[in-house]
């Protein structure tokens, strides 16, 4: 924002920017208008017409130039300073000073010339000592933002045309220069003043609110600030530029700080600012694996988890041994047996793998927490983890490395509602980068790796006991990334995918019948074995309903349908369920929306004539 001029209550422009080639500082901003008040003083002593006016005139400009020495010592003074209204009121000072000087320097000298112009000098007076008036009002403003730390709401005349302009300046200067009190109400008033609409935030960010914000993360002296403003960065962090500018101005590092050691009531707050950014900007989520914030995400996701046990990095640990070291843990006194006593019991107190410690400083406040702040810290932490995995192999990594697969598996089991789907959501997002890094995929999601399975256990178990599509469908989505990771023999994967197929709700069969084809495609090592299973558990049928469907389920059903033919055109199943009448009937429509599938379609076709031969004399070619 800009002062755009001097006109009575100078108007203040919304998002334009002060350019100064080099950034003076505030003493530096008032000396110019200072000097110009001494030159007014001297040219009205010497005027000699107008002489009233002029005197009138050097009464406002002696006032103001008061103010501005006042203005210069406590910017001196203070420790902290909130320079942004001070900048833009020394600019339309300035101008208002420049216009009074020209005035007054006309009137040193008296003649005819001079009575010719009397009448428009007259009213040049009024004009003059309206915006020196306007100047005083500002600087007065000025002047008790500095004194009272700056929350003072009432309205300068430079910000009468953006009245929300004055309260965001009063708001910031709190922030940074007033009391503790006041700087906890004047975060959450810009918070307030953020959610309302882009406007007002738009007015925040560019009037520097992000800093002082961030400062005051850091530095809060007390949770109640800390909290305040981390839920009115939140509220600013709306879109990617704004993240961006949170990034660059060193945000990152700070808020992983407080998220690492903090009471869990400003965990919560952080951890949603943490999602926040992630999910907005790529850069922001590259920050964050700098910083390695799944640490202590993982760390808070896992408060009653006890995760100290050395076998478990190893891929041979036997599910013998994981109920031997259950049943030792659950002999120790003090012990939480979170688990009841089925798979692992973990717990906060353990060390990760990346030699990380989920230990703080406010352990034993977070010990006698209520259980409803306890859990919904949990609920942020997996939601910050879900946001950062997405698209970021890095965060991915990250979370595998640590004990991150085995937290998220026993919060799946453990946990209902917004806890289950963040940790589902996180495990789909983590096995979505995994089928695109074979890397990460060998070295997170081997079969025999106790993380991988009790991960896929509880997929499983999602698929065929819950009854929401909300959490089935990413369970879905998640095995069906994993596709190229299970054996041959590993059938059991398959039964509960097929039996979705045939699922009233559309988007669920599809999800079923995509995951599917990821097990059946041509580039899966064991697509035929997979194929036969899937043939065995009877998924041509519910298959063959799902082709009646349009668009999406279709498509994705016609494919899996042309992948079985590919791999079994001689199978009896499909021969009774005329899959080579269906594939024909659903591709005439199909072609029309993905033509890129012409070519699977006439080789699915042929190879279901090479056993049928006979049945269908006057076929269609689908040949590219």
């Amino acid at each position: 924002m800009a002062a755009t001029g001097g006109g009575g209550g100078g108007a203040v422009g919304v998002g334009v920017s002060v350019n100064h080639e080099e950034e003076k500082t505030p003493q530096e901003e008032l000396s110019l208008p200072i000097i110009l008040a001494e030159r007014v003083l001297k040219s009205a002593q010497e005027a000699e017409a107008n002489k009233l006016e002029c005197a009138e005139l050097a009464k406002q400009v002696d006032k103001l130039s008061q103010m501005l020495r006042s203005a210069v010592r406590l910017a001196a003074a203070a420790q902290s300073l909130y320079d942004r209204p001070l900048r833009l009121i020394a600019i339309d000072v300035t101008k208002n000073l420049e216009r009074a000087l020209h005035l007054v320097r006309k009137c040193r000298h008296s003649g005819v010339l001079r009575q010719v112009f009397s009448i428009t000098t007259t009213a040049d007076f009024r004009k003059v000592s309206s915006l020196l008036e306007s100047s005083i009002g500002d600087m007065r403003w000025l002047l008790s933002i500095f004194d009272s730390g700056g929350a003072d709401l009432s309205l300068p005349p430079i910000a009468s045309h953006v009245p929300i302009l004055a309260w965001v300046w009063s708001y910031i200067g709190t922030i940074t220069m007033g009391q503790l009190r006041d700087r906890v109400d004047a975060a959450n008033q810009l918070a307030s003043h953020a959610r309302d609409n882009d406007r007002n935030r738009i007015i925040i960010v560019e009037e520097g609110g992000i800093s002082p914000l961030l400062k005051l993360l850091k530095e809060g002296d007390s949770p109640e600030a800390q909290i305040a403003a981390a839920n009115a960065l939140f509220n600013i962090a709306t879109d990617q530029e704004t993240v961006r500018l949170i990034v660059e101005l060193l945000g990152v590092p700070k808020i992983v700080g407080v998220l690492g050691d903090s009471p869990m009531r400003v965990q919560i707050a952080v951890a949603n600012l943490v999602a926040r950014m992630a999910e907005l900007d790529p850069l922001a989520q590259d920050n964050f694996v700098r910083e390695n914030v799944t640490r202590p995400l993982v760390s808070l996701l896992s408060l009653d988890l006890v995760l100290d046990t050395p076998n478990m990095e190893s891929g041979k640990t036997s599910i013998h041994s994981i109920v031997q070291i259950n049943k030792q843990l659950a002999s120790k006194p003090g012990r939480n047996n979170y688990s009841h006593g089925k798979g692992l019991n973990l717990s906060a107190h353990s060390s990760f793998s990346d030699g990380s410690s989920g230990g703080s400083h406010y352990r034993k406040d977070k010990e006698i927490e209520p259980l409803e702040v306890q859990r919904q810290v949990k609920v942020s932490c997996a939601k910050a983890l879900w946001k950062l995995c997405e698209g970021s192999v890095s965060n991915c990594r990250k979370i595998t490395e640590t004990k991150g697969l085995l937290c998220l598996a026993k919060a799946i089991e453990s946990e209902k509602m917004e806890m289950q789907f963040n940790c589902l959501m996180t495990v789909m997002e983590i096995t979505v980068m995994a089928e695109q890094n074979a890397d990460l995929r060998r070295a997170a999601f081997k079969t025999n790796l106790p993380a991988a399975k009790a991960v896929l256990d509880q997929l499983l178990r999602v698929i065929r006991e819950e009854n929401d599509p909300a959490l089935q469908i990413p369970a879905i989505k998640a095995i069906g990334c994993l596709a190229r990771t299970f054996p041959a023999r590993e059938t059991r994967i398959l039964g509960p995918l097929v039996s979705q197929l045939g699922n009233r709700n559309v988007d669920m069969a599809t999800e079923a019948a995509i995951a599917l084809g990821k097990f059946a495609c041509p580039e899966n090592f064991n697509c035929s074995e997979h194929t036969k299973a899937i043939i065995e558990f009877h998924g041509v049928p519910p298959l063959i309903k799902l082709l009646r469907a349009n668009g999406r389920p279709q498509i994705h059903g016609l494919v899996l349908l042309c992948y079985l033919a590919l791999n079994a055109g001689n199978s009896k199943a499909l021969e009774q369920s005329r899959a080579l009448n269906a594939i024909e009937g659903a591709a005439r429509t199909v072609l029309a929306m993905r033509p890129d599938l012409r070519d699977l379609f006439a080789k699915a076709i042929h190879n279901l004539t090479l056993y049928q031969a006979g049945t269908h004399p006057h076929r269609q070619s689908y040949s590219p």
